[in-house]
């Protein structure tokens, strides 16, 4: 069984003040060669929510190594400065791999305090591959519609059709893409960020990445360091399991986030009346479970598309309160109506799904090496399984292209880093998607790094997402590089927010409209 974070609440907090990672003048970031800086072309292109928006296109190397070689195209955006004192640009990317950043820019500047985010000039961007980036990858179009063959593989024929799945992806891709899958990784995006700061003129780059984009910033420390001068994580991933065994440790953290959703709908009986022990109730979620495998709710939600759709909530407390009327509207009226519109608004995989998936799977069956023998990936997802049922077999067959995948794999990247400006993390105890011990992993391998803790707190994605104290912290580092500094391997802890409350409780709503609008910017299963 993993070990789950202790209480953290003895680490001592030093405010602000105590720690400066570098001057916060302009200087330094505007004195890379301007000769770059003519390449980019920004245009407005604002929306309802973020008027500001610009946006531009920014040439590449589809090989790095041959500079002079196929170019391909990367979609940016930027909201830009307007105060005086100018701290150079703040790249955002909101994890995956195959997020879009584009729209993050809008809401990153937002969000923060408008004097901090006045002095930086905020940068999305669709990493290679990606969205408006040219290419874009689709290797299979229509590969997750509806209805699927059951995740669990109980008898050899379901097993069968699952293996068909992701042995047909694999090889689209392979058909499609064969000259684009071996420079879709990590380390190519890094270097196409390294090519975004150059056309920025700017000498070093700030960075803010969630899930995923925690990777994506700390390998970019990694290979330049001497480029980087503020650099924020939030809900990190754990660099010495890409990424194979980072997926195995997700299935035991959603099992203990699927449990904690079944003693909150528990808690609020007279709402949902499926009883008051959680155990109760997860027994009847897997009965219905049962139910949809054989008899798909509206021909669109099996099994596999059940726990598709409850699986957002492992990422997002702020969604629980639908998720429980669907439950309930299913298992006590026998209407499956709320069921369905659940699916279509967590799960249902359109056009922009499908691109995301095609890098997700590019990106990781590339970046490292996978079992290559379907007996490996049998026996330890049995395994994991009879412990941790909730996702592990619908974690496992959203991998398993990566068992066939087409393109040799590279060594992961060794983030430790001792050449670095202090860097600000930012973790849940209790989150699924890249549990604590990715914080406290990567906190011990980037020296000087400060470890800011939500205690309790099970979200995906936690600053700028409504908690107070943890925004605070941001907002210092990127006023002026302060970090807090504590003992015991945590420098500051910050209570989470209490759980949502039923929707007819208009106080959890608006409570929870920020995190509601970064978790569907920051997305699902990375």
């Amino acid at each position: 069984m993993r070990k789950r974070a202790a209480v953290l609440c003895g680490a001592a907090v030093v405010v602000a003040g105590t720690v400066t990672a570098v001057p916060a003048d302009a200087s330094a970031p505007r004195t890379a060669d301007t000769a770059h800086a003519a390449k980019l072309t920004w245009k407005k292109c604002g929306t309802t929510d973020y008027p500001t928006l610009q946006c531009a296109s920014l040439k590449v190397p589809l090989n790095h190594a041959k500079p002079h070689g196929r170019q391909i195209t990367l979609a940016l955006s930027r909201v830009p400065h307007t105060a005086k004192k100018y701290q150079g640009p703040l790249l955002v990317n909101p994890g995956g791999p195959g997020g879009s950043g584009l729209t993050l820019a809008g809401f990153v500047a937002s969000a923060l305090p408008a004097a901090v985010a006045a002095q930086y000039d905020v940068i999305g961007f669709d990493p290679r591959g990606v969205g408006a980036s040219k290419p874009a990858l689709d290797c299979k179009p229509g590969y997750f519609n509806p209805v699927r063959p059951d995740s669990v593989p109980s008898t050899a024929a379901i097993e069968k059709a699952n293996l068909v799945r992701a042995k047909s992806f694999a090889k689209a891709c392979g058909e499609k893409y064969a000259d684009l899958l071996p420079y879709i990784n990590t380390i190519s995006a890094v270097q196409d960020m390294d090519s975004i700061r150059s056309a920025l003129g700017a000498k070093r780059i700030n960075y803010f990445g969630y899930s995923y984009g925690t990777y994506l910033g700390a390998v970019y420390g990694k290979l330049f360091p001497e480029r980087v001068r503020r650099l924020v994580l939030d809900s990190i991933v754990d660099p010495t399991g890409v990424w194979y065994e980072d997926n195995i440790a997700q299935d035991h953290a959603f099992n203990d986030r699927h449990q904690a959703f079944m003693a909150w709908v528990a808690k609020y009986d007279s709402t949902y009346e499926l009883g008051t022990d959680p155990a109760g109730i997860e027994a009847k979620w897997y009965a219905m479970r049962a139910a949809l495998a054989k008899k798909p709710a509206g021909g669109k939600v099996g099994a596999s598309e059940l726990e598709d759709t409850f699986l957002p909530g492992g990422y997002f407390n702020g969604y629980w309160p639908y998720l429980a009327e669907a439950f309930a509207a299913y298992v006590n009226d026998k209407n499956a109506d709320p069921l369905v519109e659940a699916y279509e608004n967590f799960a249902a995989i359109d056009p922009a799904g499908d691109n995301g998936y095609s890098i997700y799977t590019s990106v990781q069956c590339r970046d490292a090496d996978w079992p290559s023998d379907w007996n490996q990936w049998r026996k330890d997802n049995w395994a994991v399984y009879q412990k941790a049922p909730f996702m592990t077999w619908n974690n496992a067959w959203y991998n398993a292209p990566c068992a066939f995948w087409p393109t040799d794999s590279l060594d992961p990247v060794n983030i430790a880093n001792g050449k670095l400006p202090p860097v600000l993390l930012f973790q849940a105890t209790d989150d699924a998607a890249t549990p604590y011990e990715g914080g406290a992993t990567v906190h011990r391998l980037l020296r000087g790094s400060s470890l800011v803790v939500e205690q309790g707190g099970g979200n995906h994605g936690i600053s700028l997402s409504g908690n107070a104290c943890l925004d605070k912290y941001l907002a210092a580092y990127l006023t002026d590089g302060t970090v807090p500094r504590g003992a015991g391997g945590v420098d500051a802890v910050c209570a989470a927010l209490p759980d949502p409350e039923p929707l007819s409780s208009t106080a959890s709503a608006s409570s929870s409209a920020r995190g509601s609008t970064l978790h569907g910017l920051v997305g699902f299963r990375g």
